[in-house]
């Protein structure tokens, strides 16, 4: 603290007084930078209000930091980010692939969402994924090659934000990724991994190999990759709009890729690709005890399903409970179990079936459910329900989901961004297209189009979008300020790395970044699946009693978050990953 004038430096009221002009002048100084200090001491909480951005890679972070710091809405940044995430993490997300946007309005406080997710070709049927034999065919059988390869939406979502929010010059947008591409950027540890577990797959993908590999081997950590082809189709799109990717010779360039797939191969037509349109969707919104979540609606399972479990654990004192009981992890566990039992059974495109969103978030609903749950033990065995406005469904098998991730940014205006974008598993289709990778995203689809009778209500249909797991979340303070954006990678697991992280936040008064680093956990075809380290481990023991069956695994996760802090931002980015966060005019946070 500065002293008062005349007294505490022993001094009385020597310094301005002083008879000697040049003394008077150095003590002027002297206290002038004292207070310049101390305002360059608080430059980071005064950034904080300039737009915070927080992505799992440091480089796209950078990008949508830079695009911020000149002025660019959150929804500019994010156009960046995508961008760049593109080039960087290719094994997770890309142009190649779609997305959903959550984007808070704090023009008029309103919430919107864009559905960019990818289609079905024309050509698809529900028996797309069945064998000869009529029984469905292994997912990695089908995964690389055309026949998993949906229309992506990625590109025409970045047109709608833009069109919708954007301040910034759309060609401004792809600078940064343009930059990157041409003069180069390092293989990541994550990059690496994943290069060296998909060897045998890419013995057939000539194109990945040409990008990524030196020598006929992965790329090191550390290598200097660049993406000339990448950086051709960025100027383009940065040139002439979306229609430089969705049509010419870029759609051609996906059209052949699909056609002429080593394997697999299949029809994505040149008309399928001019026809794909984003979609402004309204937004899924609930409460959970004095706070509003809102979050993305079908074909995106994650809102309903995250507010599915939040809703049936409002009935219990969580708070009183705390982190470290294990009532709290065993209501969670048994709560995720019955949500996903409905999930099954009643998710798919609302284009395309009748999806009781409202039945399924509805209070006296979740109260009903919420009964099933016994506080001495698990269940074992979870149905379905039937929430208010359901129509008889039957349960599709489980499906894999792997490759996506998550970024979310803030700007000086206070609008909010929180976006999830896939290309679906590790590398999406394997295919490349123009120094990009194409999705997998029709693996996302149910297998089996019939079940007991009843056709399902996630089967592959022409012009359909697969049913996704992702779940970009807003919440908002009593006074109706955004006070959180959070969402994550991680396949269906998706939903409890996010449904923890709120908990954490909400219940257990924890900082995001604290509650982020909370155990993962997930309930799947193996049993309970809990995070192998020493947390997840001491979890596991004191749930033995309730009767679960645990096995401690990797559940990788890659969160990212917001969160308001006073009249400022404060990013957060899951230490599981190489993510990070930065407000703009402060270092990054980690």
């Amino acid at each position: 603290m500065l002293a008062p004038a005349g007294r505490g430096d022993g001094r009385g009221e020597q310094g301005l007084h002083s008879p000697d002009p040049r003394a008077n002048v150095a003590s002027m100084l002297k206290r002038l930078f004292a207070v310049f200090s101390l305002f360059v001491l608080a430059v980071p909480s005064l950034a904080a209000a300039q737009g915070v951005a927080s992505s799992a890679d440091p480089r796209a972070t950078e990008a949508g930091r830079e695009i911020l710091h000149q002025g660019g809405s959150a929804a500019d940044a994010a156009i960046a980010m995508v961008a760049v995430l593109t080039l960087v993490e290719p094994q997770s997300s890309g142009i190649g692939g779609g997305g959903f946007m959550v984007y808070h309005n704090a023009k008029d406080d309103s919430i919107s969402t864009i559905d960019g997710r990818e289609k079905a070709p024309a050509a698809a049927k529900g028996d797309r994924f069945l064998g000869p034999d009529g029984k469905p065919r292994g997912f990695m059988d089908v995964v690389p090659g055309g026949l998993s390869v949906g229309v992506p939406g990625n590109v025409r979502l970045m047109e709608m934000a833009h069109k919708k929010w954007g301040k910034l010059e759309w060609k401004a947008l792809f600078q940064p990724a343009i930059k990157l591409a041409e003069e180069g950027y390092k293989v990541t540890p994550a990059l690496y991994t994943w290069l060296e577990q998909f060897q045998p797959v890419w013995k057939d993908f000539p194109a990945a190999r040409a990008i990524y590999y030196v020598d006929g081997k992965p790329a090191p950590v550390g290598t200097v990759i660049r993406n000339p082809a990448y950086a051709a189709i960025l100027r383009d799109i940065a040139a002439r709009g979306p229609e430089a990717f969705y049509a010419g010779a870029n759609a051609k360039a996906i059209s052949d890729a699909v056609a002429k797939a080593p394997r697999n191969q299949a029809q994505l037509t040149l008309k399928d690709l001019a026809a794909y349109q984003a979609k402004e969707r309204p937004a899924v919104c609930t409460t959970y005890r004095i706070y509003k979540l809102c979050g993305m609606g079908p074909p995106s399972s994650g809102a309903t399903t995250v507010f599915g479990i939040l809703g049936m654990l409002e009935g219990y004192d969580m708070k009183a409970m705390g982190k470290d009981n294990p009532m709290s992890w065993h209501l969670l566990a048994e709560a995720m179990q019955l949500a996903y039992a409905d999930r099954a059974a009643y998710l798919g495109d609302a284009d395309f079936v009748d999806v009781p969103v409202k039945g399924l978030l509805d209070k006296g609903y979740l109260a009903e459910r919420r009964q099933l749950i016994s506080p001495y033990g698990a269940a074992g065995h979870y149905e379905p329900g039937t929430p208010p406005g359901a129509k008889p469904r039957a349960a599709a098998p489980p499906i894999p989901e792997h490759g996506t991730t998550h970024f979310v940014v803030a700007d000086k205006d206070g609008n909010v961004v929180s976006m999830t974008s896939t290309v679906e598993s590790i590398f999406g289709s394997q295919l490349i297209a123009n120094g990009y990778f194409l999705n997998n995203e029709l693996t996302d689809f149910a297998f089996v189009p019939v079940k007991d009778g009843q056709p399902t209500a996630n089967r592959v249909e022409a012009g359909k979008r697969p049913l996704s797991s992702m779940s970009p979340t807003i919440v908002y303070g009593p006074d109706g300020k955004v006070i959180l954006a959070v969402g994550s990678a991680g396949g269906k697991r998706i939903i409890m790395h996010v449904t923890k992280t709120l908990i954490g936040v909400l219940d257990w008064g924890l900082s995001a970044q604290d509650a982020m680093e909370l155990p993962n956990i997930f309930f799947g075809q193996q049993g309970v699946l809990i995070e192998n380290d020493d947390l997840g481990k001491a979890i596991a023991a004191k749930m033995k009693p309730f009767g679960y069956s645990f096995t401690p695994t990797d559940l990788g996760s890659k969160l990212n978050a917001i969160e308001r802090v006073g009249d400022g931002w404060r990013g957060a980015a899951d230490p599981r990953g190489p993510g990070t966060s930065s407000v703009d005019g402060a270092p990054a946070q980690n």
